[in-house]
């Protein structure tokens, strides 16, 4: 009897942002390796709503969960309020969803493959006796920044200590020389380092030690300091590659591609997209637009239609000629198109990790979680971009900083940066490289569960 046949893996997202669509690839990934093992997707409706069901396997099941919002619940504004709900209800919710399954499919779980946000599922894993394998959805520094936070608070301070030594780098930490003190997460050691946000951060930080395997979104010839840092602190670190690459080419509903088609010379068009999470100040975003309309620079702009209210009056109108503005755009074959020379962007993890498979610099003004060293990396370690001048959006600001990209030689330098990463990141994706190796591992995981 072939023993894949009994194998049941439940897979559990984080529902928020973009967490669930990165982990949805993989487990597609996997199903598609081992059509004889069973792969259960716990997700909220709302989640699973906005993800793909185009390629749907035989051996991948969906499963809709409570979101934690009991009924007739008023919101109180809080920050991160829905996720503070989600999180509590979360393991009495997800054990019940599983015990379902279960029943459902005649298996018992066999492994458990979650997102590093719901570290309390090792305790699942723990009294099913199985592997717990965690995804972590950015790259290694920012992981290292939570795996290291007690020992950054011991050496650092925290709140005002930390503010006076925001300048100082974390080079007592492999891997982390060339980031600053203030470009840590909120809730490291500095802002509301007791919010639930940076506890759950702080828990995940000390539990991933202890998973069976830790899979990053990233190649590890990204920084094989930092990457071997992170493997002496997991049991198994498995560097799978750009989670967000591994899709199906989204529609271009908007006709993006055919309008970049009509765009010369190459390199000429700036693409802004800040993506669906994170909320520019509208003072900023009419600084956006009107250093666009200023500029000789061509656009594509993809902006949700409830920001659209905060650009200046007449602003499509004046750039019709110039500019496109749609509410959606399909990102990757945005990038990868000639004509597209500059990514004004929010540097989320998947941003960066496109830009560089498709050569294309970055502009970037930081707003949550880790973009913040994710711009650092970009600018000060790699070199294939900037951080915004100040740190927001101004209208001389980002004019000064597109002519610095498009029109300089520092431009042309960050260009050959990001070509040359683009080569390690191929290479590493290719059929003997580490991620394809390390996928393979990930794959003998999961289908060789006791």
């Amino acid at each position: 009897m072939n023993k894949n046949k009994s194998l049941h893996v439940a897979v559990f997202p984080f529902p928020f942002g973009t967490h669930a669509t990165p982990l949805l690839n993989i487990t597609k990934k996997l199903a598609s390796f081992a059509p004889d093992v069973v792969f259960s997707f716990f997700n909220i409706p709302q989640s699973n709503a906005k993800i793909s069901h185009d390629d749907k396997l035989p051996n991948l099941n969906m499963y809709q969960v409570w979101d934690g919002v009991p009924e007739g619940y008023v919101f109180k504004g809080k920050p991160q309020e829905d996720i503070e709900l989600f999180m509590v209800a979360a393991p009495d919710t997800l054990r019940d969803a599983l015990a379902e399954a279960e029943v459902e499919t005649g298996r018992t779980v066999s492994c458990i493959l979650g997102d590093a946000f719901l570290c309390f599922v090792e305790e699942m894993a723990l009294q099913k006796q199985v592997p717990w394998v965690t995804t972590y959805m950015s790259e290694e520094h920012s992981l290292l920044a939570h795996m290291c936070t007690d020992l950054i608070r011991e050496t650092i301070g925290i709140h005002e200590k930390a503010e006076q030594r925001k300048d100082e780098e974390l080079d007592f930490i492999p891997g982390m020389s060339k980031i600053r003190v203030q470009d840590l997460p909120a809730g490291i050691v500095m802002g509301n380092l007791e919010s639930f946000f940076a506890r759950m951060l702080h828990q995940m930080g000390q539990a991933l030690r202890r998973a069976t395997a830790v899979c990053i979104s990233s190649f590890e010839e990204l920084d094989p300091v930092a990457s071997n840092e992170l493997k002496n602190k997991v049991n198994k670190l498995l560097s799978v590659g750009p989670l967000s690459l591994i899709s199906l080419p989204a529609a271009d509903s908007n006709n993006c591609l055919g309008w970049l088609d009509k765009q010369e010379p190459e390199k000429c068009v700036v693409y802004v997209s800040f993506g669906s999470v994170a909320r520019p100040d509208p003072t900023e975003i009419a600084a956006v637009a009107r250093a666009l309309e200023a500029c000789r620079f061509k656009f594509l702009w993809s902006i949700r239609d409830n920001q659209k209210v905060h650009l200046p009056a007449g602003f499509i109108e004046n750039t019709k000629e110039k500019g496109m503005v749609v509410e959606w755009a399909p990102q990757a074959a945005v990038l990868e198109h000639k004509a597209v020379g500059v990514f004004i962007t929010h540097f989320g993890h998947n941003s960066i990790m496109e830009s560089i498979a498709y050569e294309v610099p970055m502009l970037g003004r930081p707003f949550i979680g880790e973009q913040k060293l994710n711009g650092r990396l970009v600018e000060a370690q790699w070199g294939i971009g900037l951080v915004v001048e100040g740190g927001v959006f101004t209208k001389d600001g980002v004019i000064r900083s597109l002519d610095r990209i498009l029109s300089s030689e520092e431009g042309e330098e960050m260009r050959t940066n990001i070509r040359c990463l683009r080569m390690v990141l191929h290479k590493a994706g290719g059929p003997n490289g580490s991620c394809n190796t390390n996928l393979k591992h990930l794959v003998d995981l999961v289908t060789n569960s006791n």
